[in-house]
């Protein structure tokens, strides 16, 4: 079978990660991957790594907006010795509540996803540029939008429904989404892969914490909960997102003057969580370096632990138990202090973490005598991107690995 070249672009609100995959035959063989970062936030970085793990690129760079990142992207990729893409594909945060699955963009899915911009105004203009964007490299050549709220459609009825008057959600898109769908679906089929097929249909929760940060609570490998609801800010605190927040806290701010209402949505996106509370940084490692000297910041990390271990509770009362914990992403892979924390929580239910193992961040972080695995496990949204991408642009000469 013929490989294909495949781009998939991942815009986050102050981010655009890409990858470059070669695919087909069974084979996933990464070319290059990079981050664009600190997007609209001063001087930009601009970072390129090869498969090989050679950096070709490590500088700095003026990104004052999304469209300035993927020209420079675009502008640089000859000069790493990549020339022509067969397929691109793209992280979509907000898909609606129509779209089961990934999809080829249209004219018609592109009109759609622009009257979506009023339910995820962070991330899906900035999603839809880049798509635009990446048209000057040919209109002959498949795009993809694979959507973040896909994986959550299988949510219960009474699991979507937001506590509102019906006349307000009925047709109107007021609903919890759910998101960091893309990485929840990797990391279920990886721990298939590597644990069994039984061991993934079985009760398991993943906690996928990073910038944004949210959990979910699967059974025969479907979502049945998730922490974030209408938009990625609900659910838990994260870096600079408040979470779950009393809906009379944001009514007294802008009653009182203290939050413009034009700008709330940037208040509870950029200004709260980790970064409002620490007075600080919304970078957890920075928190964990001060917090011996900084109230504020040690009052931050405690937050982040205390409400990851409360929602882990109650999604366990979800699942009616819990099998196996999986924690993701950029915290949850790397952070041994907060999963430490988290996991005190459970420690009725038999779950006990190896100490030198949490430190190591190993493959398996629970003790030999704990009733519960908990993993550690690499999380690659670009990954499972590119599978979904090659499939539809390449229907009858894709063959994907599956997990056994």
């Amino acid at each position: 079978m013929k490989e294909h070249r495949v781009l998939t672009l991942n815009s986050g609100s102050s981010s655009l990660k890409f990858s470059i995959y070669e695919m087909g035959a069974g084979a996933e063989t990464l070319l290059l991957h990079g981050k664009l970062d600190r997007i609209g936030e001063g001087e930009g970085h601009f970072e390129a790594v090869n498969g090989e793990g050679k950096k070709l690129a490590d500088e700095s760079a003026s990104l004052p907006d999304h469209q300035s990142a993927l020209d420079l992207l675009l502008g640089r990729l000859s000069s790493f010795g990549i020339e022509a893409m067969a397929a691109i594909g793209h992280r979509i945060v907000q898909g609606g509540s129509h779209h089961l699955g990934p999809e080829i963009i249209t004219s018609e899915l592109l009109k759609e996803l622009q009257t979506l911009c009023p339910l995820d105004p962070p991330h899906l203009p900035a999603a839809l540029r880049a798509l635009e964007a990446t048209q000057k490299l040919g209109q002959n050549i498949p795009q993809i939008a694979c959507f973040d709220t896909s994986f959550h459609r299988t949510l219960p009825a009474v699991a979507q429904r937001l506590p509102l008057p019906r006349r307000l959600t009925e047709d109107t898109g007021l609903m919890r989404y759910g998101f960091h769908g893309l990485s929840y679906e990797y990391i279920i089929g990886e721990l298939a892969r590597v644990a069994g097929r039984g061991t993934a249909q079985g009760k398991v929760i993943i906690a996928h914490l990073g910038n944004g940060a949210s959990m979910a609570a699967l059974r025969n490998g479907k979502s049945l909960e998730t922490t974030m609801g209408f938009t990625p800010a609900g659910g838990l605190v994260m870096s600079s997102r408040s979470g779950d927040l009393d809906p009379g806290v944001l009514a007294y701010l802008i009653r009182e003057g203290k939050v413009a209402p034009d700008k709330i949505n940037e208040f509870v996106f950029q200004q709260c969580g980790l970064k409002g509370v620490s007075g600080l940084s919304s970078d957890l490692r920075d928190l964990l370096e001060a917090r011996e000297k900084n109230p504020a910041a040690a009052e931050a990390f405690d937050l982040f632990c205390y409400q990851g271990r409360k929602t882990l509770g109650s999604l366990v009362a979800v699942l009616d138990g819990v099998e196996t914990l999986i924690f993701t992403g950029g915290i949850g892979e790397n952070a041994s202090l907060p999963r430490a924390a988290i996991c005190e929580g459970l420690r009725h239910l038999g779950l006990e973490i190896d100490s030198a193992r949490n430190d190591e961040s190993a493959e398996i972080i629970s003790s030999s005598t704990s009733r519960v695995t908990v993993r550690v496990m690499k999380t690659n949204e670009e990954l499972i991107i590119a599978r979904h991408t090659t499939r539809l642009a390449f229907p009858t000469r894709h063959s994907n690995p599956s997990p056994k």
